[in-house]
């Protein structure tokens, strides 16, 4: 199994459990499960994205910010 296809499936899990969740405490669990799913899938796709390239190299140099980025005050 692909890390793409477990991102998609761990999404629409975790909006299948929220949905009937909320449905039966609401008591419309056909509405909920469906917008439940929905938002499974929205997450799901969020986890199989890319970084970019600039935030992978980052992440791989995890370096300290330089100093001069810092925000400063200034005394009184």
């Amino acid at each position: 199994m692909t890390t793409k296809s477990k991102g998609m499936g761990l999404g629409i899990a975790l909006g299948a459990v929220l949905g009937v969740t909320l449905g039966v405490m609401a008591g419309h669990v056909a509405i909920w499960l469906g917008l439940g799913m929905a938002v499974g899938i929205a997450i799901g796709s969020t986890m199989q994205r890319p970084a970019c390239a600039h935030c992978e190299a980052a992440k791989r140099n995890q370096q300290p910010e330089a100093a001069s980025s810092k925000l400063t005050t200034r005394g009184s």
